[in-house]
């Protein structure tokens, strides 16, 4: 039977990976990831997760062993964020090319320097080019789901990539909320029966190379990376179609149902949209909603799948208005932008006909982004049907 219980996301995730049964764990704590650590460490403890947990010295052994033990075959889950997704870099990005099927969830903060353990996004958009699908959840519920979800999405043989579930530090990380733990048997048919690496799996009595040398003197050649690479990018894109099949498939088994790729709230009469991502999507529609008794046509659009990006979803929601409003929760650095605005301006090439798009920073280290805060981006936004586009960003927060 299921049972409701009113917990935080952290704990939520910790009940997401207990269903889903995994052989090995490993996790280092690290603000605000430190009570997920806590409550997987006390599940193993209390026999609610049958699996082995690993006592490690730091992230980067963390990532190390589970690679290990999910290439002789066992399911694996971990998680960080700031500064210890930043020292487990090296086996983080080794992991996607070895088409390794781990969960890890990344419980989301800024960055440093200035010193700063509040949330933000800052970590996992500066890693989103590594080659790990990316799902961000909104509330706690979808956390514990997505978590068991993700393990269909990865272990799927046309995907075999890892999986971060996102989930926004102090917001959701601390954030309570009622939430539904789904019967064991049920998520153990959803699931269906282990087979985390069938592809590669080490075997004493079958010895094999992992990871071969290429492009020096005796390698195999760049021809060989070429494969890997292109293999790479194809099962990111097969894990579109995939991730729309699992959130189907999970809507009709447990009855809740979550947008896979991209999430269109309100946008069926709507003139523009305000595009959010996370945690702040629930404040976004509040405010729409308070804005649309006012008499304003406006819309949200919410990502929930960030890679693979989700090209067609997303064009197939903006083709329906005639500007938009990106709120990041980060900084691409480069571009003196949001990263989601950078991509939603790359997806935005393939419309025929050009409209606007504003780039809007906020919630950096822990701040609110109130129904106010987007109360000025709608204001701002629908200003823009009009021609009156800002030049620069606008950053919000600027004065809290």
């Amino acid at each position: 039977m299921s049972k409701t219980i009113v917990c935080d996301g952290n704990e939520a995730a910790a009940w997401g990976v207990a269903r889903s049964r995994p052989d090995m764990v490993a996790v280092y704590p690290i603000t605000p990831q430190s009570s997920l650590a806590e409550y997987i460490s006390q599940f193993v403890a209390d026999g609610i997760i049958q699996a082995d947990l690993m006592d490690v010295e730091g992230e980067h052994s963390v990532l190390s062993v589970l690679q290990g033990a999910c290439l002789a075959g066992a399911r694996t889950f971990t998680a960080s964020c700031g500064q210890g997704l930043a020292f487990m870099f090296e086996p983080y990005f080794r992991t996607p090319p070895l088409r390794l099927p781990i969960v890890m969830s990344l419980v989301t903060r800024d960055g440093i320097t200035p010193q700063c353990v509040w949330g933000g996004q800052q970590d996992a958009m500066t890693v989103k080019e590594v080659g790990w699908i990316q799902m961000y959840c909104e509330n706690v519920q979808e956390v514990m789901d997505t978590i068991i979800m993700a393990y269909k999405i990865a272990e799927n043989r046309d995907v075999m990539l890892p999986v971060n579930v996102c989930h926004d530090g102090n917001y959701l990380s601390y954030g309570v909320e009622k939430a539904e733990i789904p019967d064991q048997e049920d998520v153990d048919a959803f699931l269906g029966e282990k087979n985390t690496n069938w592809h590669v799996a080490l075997d004493p009595e079958r010895p094999m190379g992992v990871d071969p040398l290429t492009g020096g003197a005796g390698g195999a050649g760049p021809s060989m990376f070429v494969r890997y690479r292109k293999g790479l990018c194809k099962g990111m894109q097969n894990a579109l179609g995939v991730i729309s099949e699992v959130h189907g498939e999970w809507a009709l088994k447990f009855g809740r149902s979550y947008a896979p790729l991209v999430e269109e709230y309100r946008l069926d009469d709507a003139e523009y949209a305000i595009v959010t991502i996370g945690s702040m999507s629930g404040a976004g529609k509040d405010a729409v909603d308070a804005a649309r008794e006012a008499g304003e046509k406006v819309g949200l659009i919410k990502i929930k799948t960030f890679r693979p990006f989700p090209l067609r979803a997303l064009l197939d929601a903006v083709s329906k208005v005639k500007a938009l409003g990106v709120v990041d929760r980060s900084v691409s650095f480069g571009w003196n932008r949001g990263p989601v605005y950078q991509e939603i301006l790359s997806a935005l090439y393939h419309l025929t006909e050009r409209i606007p798009a504003l780039s809007f920073i906020g919630g950096l280290a822990g701040a609110d982004i109130t129904i106010a805060p987007f109360g000025r981006v709608i204001e701002m936004t629908g200003k823009a049907l009009k021609g009156n586009v800002p030049d620069e960003t606008v950053w919000l927060n600027e004065n809290d």
